[in-house]
């Protein structure tokens, strides 16, 4: 639970960067695209494509198409789009019940449109919502032209919608992927938020988390926020929230633009504990504060609390932050906040996929007296006595990095006839959102199942997130039935360990 909901008097937190569709938020052309899209479905107009940036909405936009529609359209979701041709037609297949055992691709076909033809007789439709199509195989894309041919007389038997980043655009320019071009009967396209529309956007995540109270986020911090977000709506929530963390320990309600510049800064900080004896210091106490709220909402966002005296990286978007532990404090105000050295990230993996910085040894501050106004920031510490038998920590994911290397080792050593189940395929470059995504998988199954692979993209940008490796197709099957309910989010699907190595061969070399 984050740490400042009874602070701010908030139900839940407004901020959070996974889907959560009673947060969609209407405003900035959003909600004017939904209406197209349920119009576009229900008239069934065919194929239908949604381009935008990273992080400007286009899953949550998609969620809440998902509840919009009608009770007679049956949805079809398709969240890993680095499936084969073959692997498409029979996750499309398995939704709506069809047994696929043994089939080949024509066999496969056929049964489709006969379940198709089926549906389309008793009066209802069919929708497959296909998410980040960008990152499909051309031909995979190519059969989704072929579905399309999939009609009655008057009317489409399967309608198509495309989610994807602009890349999807170069694809569909491609000469020899006209035809699918021609196809797409409406395009919408979701830019980022502009300037005047983020204050109210802001301010209705809040409502809708509860708030009832005066506006929180004053002129200059929202300006902060602005300048650094780029008016796209992951970034907003990952500054807004570690804003309220900062005014959270800063014990104010009144939101500053230096607690919006921290929160972006996420300068790298280590406090600690001080004694009953320099409380009276905290009084006056702001700089280091800042610092220390990044923390808080760092360990919130991890799940995780550090042993006492000790320092952890968490990840942040383009800069790595030093978390304090659990018993931490501020120390004496200053015009700017003394920040570690900055840990150096490693060099790219060959694969292509970004590495995460490495954490720093564990930092135990020393004791120092207050000083003059005229130094910049003297930390207040004194050392606390550790437990006699300190509590373990609770598991943790062991990072992008160990993922990754644990991938590699499963496509270099597993044989290619064994099986996995993909729970999702992400932007390698969204390292905050893949890091948090990770840990709170592992808090649910055996984070040492947990393994990332490279899977395409411009750059080799993609990463796909694997659980588990499995002798054949039917217990691979199992253990995706046997799944919590936080992992079938992004509709996982049992593959063939060759058709991920597939995969990584599209991974340009770096």
């Amino acid at each position: 639970m984050t740490m400042y909901l009874d602070h701010f008097g908030l139900r839940e937190a407004p901020f959070r960067i996974t889907p959560h569709t009673e947060f969609f938020f209407g405003g900035a052309n959003r909600g004017a695209t939904l209406e197209a899209l349920l119009y576009a479905i229900t008239a069934g107009e065919g194929m239908v494509k949604v381009t935008g940036e990273v992080g400007t909405g286009k899953t949550m936009l998609c969620r809440v198409l998902m509840e919009r529609l009608p009770d007679r359209v049956e949805t079809i979701y398709l969240a890993v789009p680095s499936l084969s041709r073959d692997e498409m037609l029979a996750a499309i297949c398995g939704d709506l019940g069809i047994d696929t055992t043994g089939s080949n691709t024509n066999k496969m076909v056929r049964a489709l449109q006969d379940k198709l033809i089926a549906i389309h007789s008793a009066g209802r439709q069919v929708v497959a919502l296909i998410d980040e199509a960008h990152a499909m195989p051309l031909a995979t894309l190519e059969e989704i032209r072929l579905l399309s041919n999939l009609e009655t007389n008057k009317e489409k038997l399967l309608q198509i919608v495309l989610f994807g980043q602009p890349e999807l655009d170069q694809h569909l320019a491609l000469a020899h992927m006209r035809q699918l071009k021609e196809r797409i009967t409406h395009s919408f396209t979701l830019g980022p938020l502009p300037p005047r529309e983020i204050d109210e956007y802001v301010k209705f995540r809040l409502r809708a988390a509860g708030y009832h109270g005066p506006d929180l986020f004053g002129p200059e911090a929202l300006r902060v926020i602005t300048d650094a977000s780029e008016g796209l709506t992951r970034r907003i929530n990952i500054y807004a929230d570690k804003t309220l963390l900062a005014a959270f320990a800063a014990g104010t309600h009144t939101l500053t633009a230096d607690h919006a510049r921290a929160a972006i800064t996420d300068t790298q900080i280590v406090v600690t504990q001080p004694s009953s004896s320099h409380r009276t210091g905290l009084a006056v106490a702001a700089a280091l504060v800042i610092g220390a709220a990044i923390g808080f909402g760092a360990a919130n966002l991890m799940h995780w609390r550090a042993p006492a005296q000790v320092a952890a990286v968490v990840p942040a978007p383009q800069v790595a932050a030093v978390v304090p532990a659990p018993q931490v404090a501020a120390a004496v105000p200053a015009p700017q906040v003394a920040a570690a050295p900055a840990v150096a990230a490693p060099a790219p993996l060959k694969t292509g996929v970004p590495e995460p910085a490495s954490p720093p040894p564990p930092v135990i501050p020393v004791a120092t007296p207050p000083a003059a106004p005229a130094v910049t920031a003297t930390v207040i510490a004194e050392p606390t006595p550790a437990p006699a038998q300190p509590a373990p920590a609770p598991a943790r994911s062991e990072g992008v990095a160990a993922r990754l290397a644990a991938g590699r080792t499963l496509l270099r050593e597993s044989a290619s006839s064994r099986w996995a189940v993909q729970l999702m395929v992400t932007d390698a470059r969204e390292r905050e959102y893949l890091e948090t995504w990770l840990v709170g998988a592992g808090r649910t199954v055996e984070p040492g199942k947990l393994l990332l692979v490279p899977a395409g993209g411009p750059e080799g940008t993609r990463v796909g997130v694997l659980f588990g490796t499995y002798p054949d197709r039917a217990k691979a099957t199992e253990a995706l039935a046997a799944l919590p309910a936080n992992l079938r989010q992004f509709k996982p699907y049992v593959r063939s360990i060759e058709a991920i190595r597939e995969d990584t061969r599209r991974v340009p070399a770096r």
